[in-house]
């Protein structure tokens, strides 16, 4: 891997070719994003490159396309009820952002097609989609479920942390069972005792880390969730507070103060959602759009953090991340 300072990000934007051919002149096409968590900064960072892709086949926010956002911390019911909206807007197609809004979506407008942002969920096995190469349904996009994630995020913890032996885990139960079960294995096999810790919303995260502490957990691991990603400048400050060295499976957690992020950057997982939606509006079914996995993994290390937590990262693991925060 090429090393590089991490320092900030930009995204250029570029003009927006002439529109594609499958565009009705005169039609507003209509797009609907679900989410189980708020707007902040941090997503209309990442989200840019969702709509630079639209951009670029001649779909503009304001011109010839409406994006409709359904956004905010909620429970299951409200997800669905939030769904309901954008169905009753008749929408074109509808991005579906973490499982309960990708489930509630597919199951409540079965006619329109979802394009899923879901890093939690295997949609085959949840029926979601028929096959990774032809979903057959309404439902394609971008899905993330590599249980032997949650080894590599325990064994970076390892090398990072002297003498490991015990991991707090912070899940959000909205998002199921899968990677915490994932963790427990990769756990036993590394010899690792696992101490989950549950937050299903933004207010349970310092009674989480509190837990952690009282069970003398050595490192916390967060694992993926819409909420988490949203509220990661929080936990990566109550990490330092609680002294807890954490991992988190984005790359842009180390950005905001948290000790290291491996996974795949967001930017760019919009940015494919964003071709899959371009697909859709242009007239394919979503069925016939192969589901697609994140094309690229990065590590982050906060070496101000690691100071601050009293750790020495060793040169082995220095080497290894694609971007190093001084």
């Amino acid at each position: 891997m090429n090393r590089r300072v991490f320092i900030a990000a930009s995204v250029c934007v570029f003009a927006a070719p002439v529109a594609a051919r499958a565009q009705r002149a005169g039609k507003v096409y209509r797009v609907g994003v679900l989410r189980p968590a708020p707007d902040n900064p941090r997503f209309r960072t990442d989200f840019d490159g969702f709509r630079q892709a639209l951009r670029e086949s001649g779909y503009v926010d304001g011109a010839n396309l409406t994006i409709e956002y359904r956004m905010k911390s909620a429970s299951q019911e409200q997800m669905i009820a939030l769904a309901r909206e954008l169905v009753r807007l008749t929408v074109d197609v509808i991005l579906a952002i973490g499982p309960v809004s990708v489930t509630a979506a597919a199951a409540l407008a079965p006619s329109i097609p979802v394009v899923a942002v879901d890093l939690e969920t295997d949609p085959v096995a949840t029926g979601l989609v028929a096959s990774l190469a032809r979903p057959g349904r309404n439902v394609t996009g971008l899905f993330l479920d590599f249980p032997e994630l949650s080894g590599k995020w325990l064994q970076l913890l390892q090398e990072a942390v002297p003498r490991l032996s015990r991991v707090a885990v912070l899940w959000d139960p909205a998002t199921g069972p899968a990677q915490l079960r994932a963790a427990e294995a990769a756990a036993r096999t590394l010899r690792l005792q696992l101490q989950p810790v549950e937050a299903p919303q933004p207010k349970d995260l310092e009674p989480a880390l509190q837990l952690a502490n009282k069970a003398r957990a050595g490192a916390l691991l967060v694992l993926s969730s819409p909420v988490f990603n949203a509220f990661r400048k929080q936990i990566a400050d109550l990490a330092t507070r609680h002294r807890l060295p954490t991992i988190m499976p984005f790359p842009g957690f180390a950005e905001d103060g948290g000790l290291m992020g491996y996974g795949p950057h967001l930017l760019e997982m919009f940015r494919q959602a964003g071709t899959h939606v371009v697909k859709v509006l242009n007239g394919v079914p979503a069925g016939e759009i192969p589901v697609e996995r994140p094309s690229r993994f990065s590590l982050t290390i906060n070496l101000k953090t690691a100071k601050l937590l009293g750790l020495t990262i060793p040169p082995p693991l220095l080497q290894r991340p694609d971007e190093g925060i001084q």
